[in-house]
């Protein structure tokens, strides 16, 4: 495990990159980790953590939110309309905002309670048929469809394809925000966060590279 090495890395992608310190947020991506794993890096000071499943996340935080304050909980998974309601009371922020019917249902949801987490829409930069997230192409009206909604759509989420130069997909995100006047983007993880820094990523998604190999495969 090594948080501070991290941390330096972020912050010499910045510098290079001509940013200012302090522009890119790390997320720590806790899922499928050991609860010991966790709490060495609450332990180190870290605070903001992603989960890929509203069902984990609800299992483990509370008793860790009692022990540490502060915590942040980014869900960065795809989110299923009936855990909706779960999910924004405990994310500060949602990355996969994907589909009409979910943004629907996070706007009658931000009205009930007169508050939202920030929203990232998902998008799904290689139009891989296996994954979540706007095409491209429908990018540009689903964030106008989510405005419209009065949602607070705060950036923009990629997946690059495992098989394909991730710079590509940074790039397109990159545009695509831009033209919306959308200033995050989230993107980047373990084995390519300071080329996503490069390109403007201001959420990085860093989780074995903190934590160590899961003991269950997953990306990130």
């Amino acid at each position: 495990m090594s948080l501070a090495g991290i941390r330096d890395r972020i912050a010499a992608a910045a510098r290079e990159a001509g940013r200012p310190s302090g522009s890119v947020a790390l997320i720590a991506v806790s899922k499928t980790q050991p609860e010991d794993r966790v709490v060495q890096i609450l332990e180190a000071g870290h605070r903001v953590f992603g989960e890929n499943r509203v069902q984990e996340a609800a299992t483990r935080w509370p008793p860790l939110r009692e022990r540490f304050d502060g915590i942040a909980l980014h869900l960065i998974g795809p989110l299923q309309t009936n855990k909706a309601r779960q999910a924004v009371e405990m994310a500060a922020a949602i990355h996969s905002l994907d589909r009409p019917k979910l943004a629907t249902t996070l706007a009658r949801l931000a009205q009930e309670r007169g508050e939202s987490p920030d929203l990232f829409v998902q998008v799904n930069t290689g139009e891989e048929p296996q994954k979540a997230g706007v095409l491209p192409v429908e990018a540009d009206g689903f964030i106008a469809e989510a405005r419209a909604l009065d949602l607070p759509v705060v950036g923009l989420m990629c997946l690059p394809p495992v098989d394909e130069a991730p710079s590509l997909h940074f790039a397109l995100l990159a545009k695509i925000a831009e033209r919306n006047g959308l200033a995050g983007l989230s993107m980047g993880m373990s084995g390519d966060f300071e080329e996503a820094i490069a390109f403007g990523a201001t959420h990085v998604r860093v989780g074995s590279a903190i934590f160590g190999a899961r003991e269950t495969a997953a990306p990130g």
